[in-house]
């Protein structure tokens, strides 16, 4: 992925990991794509609800595990995609993924390893760990050089 930078950050609850992605909103500009990686029950749709908040959608974030896809018009549009059933490239292909890129979108990722030939060179990953307590979280972003979170 070239130069990238990387952050950590241990949080402690779902608020805590919303106002974490707050933070890396106020840092997009529209056309970024976030790559999620984490399991079941992470905090993957926590972060995403933080963007939507951030980006100006409001408090409106929901998993997309049925839908595959949810839009979230703000100040910036955000799309929000689970991943988690994709298992070819057709599959993608009828999501609309492609649709999303290079255009004013930020696209939200969950379950990007189901995908990852298909992300964009400058893409922001996100991972998202059980820390020690039920409630923490380690949470990882590795993003390119441009970005100052």
């Amino acid at each position: 992925m070239g130069c990238s930078k990387v952050w950590e950050f241990v949080v402690r609850s779902p608020e805590e990991t919303r106002a974490l992605a707050e933070r890396l909103a106020a840092c997009l500009k529209g056309g970024e794509v976030i790559a999620f990686t984490g399991g079941m029950g992470a905090g993957k749709t926590a972060f995403t609800r933080g963007l939507a908040i951030g980006l100006g959608a409001g408090d409106v974030a929901s998993s997309p595990t049925f839908a595959i896809v949810n839009e979230y018009p703000g100040q910036i549009n955000l799309a929000h995609f689970d991943m988690y059933r994709i298992e070819s490239w057709e599959d993608l292909e009828s999501t609309g993924f492609f649709d999303y890129l290079n255009g004013d979108w930020v696209v939200a990722v969950e379950w990007s390893e189901n995908i990852e030939a298909a992300l964009p060179e400058q893409v922001i990953k996100v991972d998202i760990r059980q820390g020690e307590g039920e409630e923490e979280r380690r949470i990882t972003i590795s993003a390119p050089q441009s970005l100052n979170l």
